[in-house]
């Protein structure tokens, strides 16, 4: 008997370069949620089923390389094309996108979002053919500022991030909320430097030390984060850090001790939920991964995977019009994983709507710390769970005919 033809999801994504350990965490994820898949005997069609293969293509972190590789994934009959670690890079994905399934209707993919957060791509910038599954960065944001609005011990407050789209965004949107909703805390400071080229942040850690700034905020995310925590680590900062994504890729191994009640990371899930089911997916994840250094598990990312089969299988297709019509509205329960949570994807704007967790950085083996994070000993304990983190959007979307 003839094989049946896979369903080819490309991920483009930079695999090498100064964001390499970012897109293999990513990839790990990716691979361990189409291995589900096809355990259970893959994606069920009415021609039946099929498994789906995962297609790796690095674009080195480069744009120009992306959109190369967009159009090698669909002549490789690759329909959904998967990238998320730049923003900037999403948004030339989907103006390249929108043109090709314009141009070349019987040949149209979906691109779908598991980690470019500027706001821009579910707002003015959405597009019918883009879904993000991770929560935009204004909702990240809103989060943490909740929880700073509520720590009396910060009146001076440091920013900084990188220069493009997203970390231009978090500072600016960081004025904002912080001015609404704690008007007495004085931003002392901020930077925006260039992203991936930085190799020595202590210039940037000493003007923040200098600031007598007590928090700083930052959406930094890897080598560009771990880099920035261990020169704060080297100067002795004493400053507490609001951080997008300081639970991983080597941040908390970098700060050790000095972390401890100071690193506070958003995510949609991290290990010290404290469920036994959570427990119990994280632990599986963990002996599919075991190297302390591959310890780095996204539920958004299974979630994607989860409801990109359940848009086929109700769309009985694999044609991107009609699995994008399917995966409107379409909700993620957890429990299919083993997990509590869920999730709904918002038809206006397709950004996916699920909830956060704000995290403090703890000794392992303390309550509400009892798995650490990629071996170093320390992990995070829920300070604040948001179930709907909703913002409404300024999506106009234009829909094509069929």
């Amino acid at each position: 008997m003839q094989a049946a033809e896979p369903i080819r999801l490309a991920l483009i994504e930079g695999l090498s370069g100064p964001f390499g350990n970012a897109g293999e965490a990513v990839f790990r994820n990716l691979v361990w949620a189409t291995e589900r898949v096809n355990a259970r005997g893959g994606v069920k069609l009415p021609e039946g089923r099929r498994p789906l293969e995962l297609l790796r293509l690095d674009s080195k972190g480069s744009t120009d390389e992306t959109l190369a590789l967009m159009r090698t994934a669909i002549a490789q009959d690759a329909r959904f094309l998967l990238q998320g670690n730049s923003s900037a890079t999403a948004a030339a994905l989907v103006d390249a996108l929108n043109k090709h399934n314009e141009r070349d209707p019987g040949h149209r993919a979906l691109f779908l979002n598991y980690a470019a957060v500027d706001p821009a791509l579910t707002n003015e910038r959405c597009s019918f053919w883009h879904f993000r599954f991770d929560a935009h960065a204004d909702m990240r944001l809103s989060a943490l500022t909740d929880q700073l609005r509520d720590d009396r011990s910060v009146s001076k407050l440091y920013l900084i991030g990188q220069d493009y789209s997203f970390g231009q965004q978090v500072l600016r949107k960081s004025r904002e909320m912080i001015g609404a909703k704690r008007p007495d805390i004085r931003i002392v400071g901020e930077d925006l430097h260039p992203i991936g080229r930085v190799k020595d942040f202590l210039p940037y850690v000493t003007k923040i030390k200098a600031s007598g700034a007590q928090a700083v905020l930052t959406g930094n995310w890897g080598n560009d984060l771990t880099l920035l925590i261990k020169a704060a680590r080297d100067i002795g900062l004493d400053a507490k850090f609001y951080t997008f994504y300081g639970n991983s890729l080597g941040a908390p191994a970098a700060l050790g001790d000095s972390g401890v009640d100071r690193v506070l990371a958003v995510a949609e899930w991290h290990p010290n939920v404290g469920t036994a089911s959570s427990d119990a997916f994280y632990e599986t994840f963990r002996r599919r991964f075991p190297r302390p250094e591959d310890d780095y598990l996204h539920v958004r990312m299974q979630a994607m995977v989860e409801v990109l089969v359940q848009a086929i299988e109700k769309a009985g297709s694999t044609e991107a019009g009609a699995v994008a019509r399917a995966m409107e509205g379409a909700g993620f329960d957890g429990r299919l994983l083993g997990i509590p949570h869920q999730g709904r994807m918002r038809a206006q704007d397709h950004q996916f709507i699920q909830p956060l967790y704000v995290t403090v950085m703890k000794r392992a083996g303390t309550p509400g710390a009892a798995f650490d994070n990629e071996g170093s000993g320390y992990g995070f304990r829920t300070l604040r769970y948001v179930e709907r983190p909703e913002l409404p959007s300024t999506c106009r979307m234009a829909r094509p005919a069929n």
